[in-house]
């Protein structure tokens, strides 16, 4: 090495590329199943400079509280946060809280007895959980001898085993090797599914893009061995040097009028199941989610550059796709699906609140969730899911109100993101 220096600027960075080549386009690969990567702005990447736009807005309560004394009427007594009630409906499914699990696919951090242990507890609490893409591709489906650890049907059984009556539900994802695999039709078509089918609490979810990484399809780290095995299903590239393999996702095509026909066909093939429908933080969201609702998507999530759990290019959570805040502003601007889902560095109430006042009907946990469920597999979940929903009732009732549909942008306020309140 040389002792020439560019003071200023990223050297160290210019010299890991000059030093491994294609890999230092990504986190070390030995970070792989251990670490759950995303942008955070308390530092490393981060889609957005300095500051989350989300995190700068203040949640102000009025000093005029109509509703209050409406709920005051209605109980024939002051009322406190412990009045507010939590229970919402998220996408055709009855949730405890206005709260999901987001998609959790088949990167090895949500596999295995993790990954059982966050369904259990999902169920448990009643709240709805996507099955994210590439399980059946990759770890099968359960019925052929498959670890059922890993397997579909074991995380669907573990949820359902828990599940109270009346709550809760299941969204399975489907991508385009998803699709190969005729993943729709497997659930569809077993009787495992039929409780959740008869009852209404099957969603199958049209997944047209993830957060962490904007147009592009899903992505891990394999082993030799375990690549050999799906070279088949997926792009594999051998960018790391040392035998571990990048498998890679195709992202699917999609124009407004694919988008449409596909949720056409989606309620036309599948009609005892929701329609859900996944979108990336892309420039034309707004668009995008009303195709979807028009075509008569029961439910359209939008996982903001800040969202993601797995494996990802570390250009793509720095630099690529709208915060969660601009999709919100953008997607408030033109008028809200019905039922929007949101999904991006969710973990406290604050924030929650702030997506709900915004149009979000219910959030997304993803990273949130697998860390509570690691802390203690047999009640993690639960019991950060008990913080939240104090927050989230302390946070409501501040503001007067009483659910969480009765928040709106008037309940926020920032001086530094012109147009996201319409409060003075």
């Amino acid at each position: 090495m040389s002792d020439l220096t560019a003071p200023g600027f990223p050297e160290e960075e210019v010299r890991r590329r000059a030093r491994t080549g294609a890999a230092a386009a990504f986190p070390p690969p030995g970070e792989y199943g251990r670490v759950l990567f995303g942008a955070e702005p308390g530092g490393g990447p981060r889609p957005y400079g300095e500051r989350d736009p989300l995190d700068t807005l203040r949640i102000t309560p009025p000093v005029l509280m109509p509703q209050r004394l409406a709920r005051l009427i209605d109980l024939g007594r002051e009322p406190d946060y412990r009045d507010v009630e939590l229970t919402t409906s998220i996408g055709g499914f009855t949730s405890s809280l206005p709260v999901y699990v987001s998609a959790l696919g088949s990167t090895r951090a949500a596999g295995g007895d993790l990954g059982l242990a966050l369904s259990r507890q999902a169920g448990a609490l009643g709240l709805p959980m996507v099955i994210g893409e590439n399980v059946v591709p990759v770890n099968g489906y359960g019925r052929q001898g498959e670890a059922a650890d890993r397997a579909l049907l074991g995380r669907l059984r573990a949820y359902a085993q828990e599940l109270p009556d009346g709550r809760g539900g299941v969204a399975v994802q489907q991508s385009t090797e998803d699709a190969d695999a005729e993943v729709w039709n497997l659930v569809y078509s077993d009787p495992a599914a039929l409780p959740l089918l008869a009852s209404g609490r099957l969603a199958f979810e049209l997944k047209l893009g993830q957060g962490a990484k904007p147009g592009l399809g899903g992505m891990t780290v394999l082993d030799a061995g375990a690549a050999a095995l799906v070279g088949d299903r997926y792009g594999l590239d051998d960018v790391f040097g040392d035998g571990r393999v990048l498998r890679s996702s195709t992202p699917g095509t999609f124009t407004a009028e694919i988008l449409r026909q596909q949720i056409r066909l989606m309620r036309n093939n599948f009609p005892r199941a929701r329609v859900w429908v996944k979108l990336h933080p892309g420039r034309d969201v707004a668009e995008a989610a009303r195709v979807a609702a028009e075509a008569g998507a029961d439910a359209v999530t939008v996982d903001g550059a800040e969202g993601g759990t797995g494996w990802a290019p570390e250009a793509f959570p720095a630099q690529v796709g709208l915060p969660l805040a601009e999709c919100l502003r953008r997607l408030a601007a033109a008028g809200p699906p019905p039922c929007l889902l949101v999904s991006g560095r969710m973990w406290e109430g604050g924030r929650a609140v702030k997506s709900l006042a915004l149009g979000a009907r219910a959030v997304g946990l993803g990273r949130a969730a697998l860390l509570a469920a690691a802390e203690d597999p047999r009640a993690g979940l639960i019991r950060f899911a008990e913080c939240l929903a104090l927050e989230l009732r302390m946070l409501i009732s501040a503001l007067g109100k009483y659910a969480p549909e009765a928040l709106d942008r008037d309940d926020v306020w920032s001086p530094d993101f012109p147009g996201i309140s319409a409060a003075g």
